[in-house]
């Protein structure tokens, strides 16, 4: 009888060992693939779309597009009030860029009508349009020839 229960005590600790261990090379499967996530693409990433009208262009996590205004100079913003309104700032600052940009080209400036910070590509500030409503709108393109959406190959004059 005494040989049963150890036999079984014995079998009872092996389950036991080997069920933890089962336990800990998940947890550890879990936990890379989370690390391995973050490495590739972080969730707050500038992307690179591509439409008919404006070809390819810069977006935010999120999808909707940023433009320069031509009538700005580099470092600082000539758009403020109503056109602020119509042309929101970008102001997220922490973020990856898409292949083909280079994350020294982006930096942020403090607007002096707000103090608030905007980010801004190669010394140009970068906006929203208001009436740009989802992912991949690009009614801003063109407006009034100064208003452009940015790509890669963008340059200020």
């Amino acid at each position: 009888m005494k040989k049963g229960i150890f036999t079984l005590a014995i079998l009872s600790i092996i389950f036991a060992l080997a069920a933890c261990g089962t336990s800990t090379e998940e947890k550890t499967g879990t936990d890379q693939p989370d690390q391995a996530q973050t490495e590739q693409a972080p969730a707050d990433s500038l992307q690179l779309l591509e439409n008919e009208k404006a070809g390819e262009y810069l977006t935010d996590p999120q999808g909707r597009a940023l433009y320069y205004f031509k009538k700005d100079e580099a470092g600082k913003s000539n758009c403020s009030g109503d056109c602020l309104a119509n042309w929101p700032a970008f102001t997220q600052e922490d973020f990856a860029v898409p292949e083909g940009f280079d994350k020294k080209d982006f930096d942020t400036i403090t607007r002096e009508d707000n103090g608030e910070k905007q980010v801004t590509y190669k010394g140009f500030p970068l906006y929203y349009f208001a009436k740009d409503q989802q992912e991949g709108d690009v009614n801003g393109q063109g407006v009034k020839d100064v208003w452009f959406v940015v790509n890669s190959e963008t340059e200020f004059e």
